[in-house]
């Protein structure tokens, strides 16, 4: 189990670059890029703002919270957790492109004050574990 482990962690940074590279340009086939299946939504607050501004986020936050329940109640948001260094919050957003997320994520009370940043990350399948598959997984 060890040594699988060690694979995943070893073969993770080398799937990564033959994702990102195009099989054109090097005469090599290409690497099948994951399918996006959810996006990482990073939210902190905005450098620099101000105590007037800071209020303004505290006063919002009963809203930005009832509207994130009914997100999540609405399977928009699948996942939603604080940050644990205490500087915002990350939601797991149940969208296939950024776009489709940002549509969700600027329906909440703190995204139309434009308090916040929000970083986001598509996510997908880890891609080495279908190498590990092998065989197996097409008959399953």
């Amino acid at each position: 189990m060890k040594l699988l482990f060690a694979f995943l962690i070893a073969a993770l940074p080398v799937a990564s670059v033959a994702q990102s590279q195009s099989g054109a340009a090097s005469g090599v086939p290409s690497v099948a890029i994951p399918k996006t299946t959810g996006v990482l939504v990073i939210q902190t607050a905005k450098q620099g703002i101000t105590h007037e501004q800071i209020q303004q986020i505290v006063a919002v936050m009963p809203a930005e919270i009832r509207a994130t329940v009914k997100l999540y109640f609405d399977g928009k948001i699948s996942q939603w957790y604080s940050r644990g260094d205490g500087k915002g919050v990350v939601f797991l957003v149940d969208a296939r492109t950024e776009d489709e997320a940002r549509a969700i994520v600027e329906t909440l009370p703190l995204a139309k004050e434009q308090l916040m940043d929000y970083e986001y990350i598509p996510v997908g399948p880890l891609m080495p574990l279908r190498a590990l598959m092998g065989g197996g997984a097409a008959r399953q």
